[in-house]
């Protein structure tokens, strides 16, 4: 295989090249280490963006992520504006596999120029999103798409990755999904920046004008994001473009409103520093898993477990594990 070029790679990324782009982030979704060095190489090479969108969004599995990310595409694309989809699609916990469909749920937008849709498999992370999306961002922000909207898994007690790594976070609802999400609802809620009742169309206006009033009364008993923004909801259809012009004119209030207040720039720190305990949870770990291969555990019928463990680590931590031995 043709060595790569860090240097000529980031420059073409810089330039826009999509080809570029996809490999530089097919290398941070690597599970080389060889790969991920290389892929972090050409992210210090690139600039960083400080006004750029990174949008999440989820939602119970039907609720019609991938048709609503679509139309709101296609309306910031009418704005003059470019945007990027990071699509997570769940994986077989037995064959690894992944559908990666978005591109063909997305068909209007996958053929637009300033449109940029990169399906990934979530490859077991518990997140909503892969273990690389924050990487993924940065090239996508270094390529010129300062909208990035990022459609996770689905919504589940371990949704809150995706929060950790974006700047606004939009919870879609459908209308009359009844009391037995209440528990996820509250969890997801919180987090929420917008919350979107989509699919107004596909149901009858009683059930619709509920569950915009069943929102707005569970709004009030949420504590105060620490942007202080207030959480605000609209019903919408993604399928016909109904509530989209609203929802963007509500994304931008909200960007302005944490730049003026400078919450912005203070995420974005605090993101990074996230970031970077994740890397060394990661580091470590990947060393730990190189030192096991090496010094394997042996079992011991007299002890439990963890004395297992616990005797292997007092046995192998004098080993310095932090230098490539």
């Amino acid at each position: 295989m043709r060595k790569i070029d860090p240097e000529i790679l980031a420059q073409k990324i810089k330039e826009g090249d999509r080809f570029a782009l996809s490999r530089a982030i097919t290398l941070a979704e690597s599970n080389r280490l060889d790969d991920l060095k290389l892929a972090q190489h050409i992210i210090s090479l690139l600039p960083v963006s400080k006004t750029s969108k990174r949008i999440a969004i989820t939602g119970i599995p039907g609720v019609g992520k991938s048709t609503f990310i679509e139309s709101l595409g296609k309306y910031i694309l009418s704005k003059g504006e470019k945007v990027a989809i990071l699509a997570i699609d769940p994986s077989s916990s037995l064959s690894k596999g992944s559908i990666l469909g978005d591109k063909t749920r997305m068909e209007d937008l996958s053929r637009e120029e300033n449109a940029y849709i990169r399906p990934s498999a979530s490859n077991g992370s518990l997140g909503g999103v892969t273990s690389r999306t924050y990487e993924a961002i940065l090239l996508c922000e270094a390529a010129g798409f300062e909208n990035i909207l990022i459609e996770t898994v689905g919504v589940g007690q371990s949704e809150t990755l995706v929060n950790e790594i974006s700047d606004l976070f939009l919870f879609l609802q459908l209308p009359g999904s009844g009391d037995d999400l209440q528990g996820i609802k509250r969890g997801i809620m919180e987090m929420a920046d917008l919350i979107f009742v989509n699919k107004s169309d596909s149901f009858q206006e009683k059930l619709v004008k509920d569950a915009k009033l069943d929102i707005v009364r569970s709004l009030q008993f949420l504590p105060t994001k620490s942007s202080q923004w207030k959480r605000k909801s609209i019903i919408g259809s993604g399928l016909i473009g109904k509530g989209i012009p609203e929802l963007w004119e509500l994304v931008n209030d909200y960007f302005n409103f944490i730049n003026e207040n400078n919450y912005y720039a203070s995420n974005r720190e605090k993101q990074q520093l996230n970031q970077a305990e994740r890397y060394t949870i990661d580091l470590i770990n990947q060393q730990f898993l190189k030192l096991l291969k090496e010094h394997p555990l042996e079992l011991s019928k007299n002890l439990s477990a963890f004395e297992m463990a616990k005797d292997w680590l007092n046995n192998h931590t004098e080993i310095d594990v932090f230098l490539n031995k």
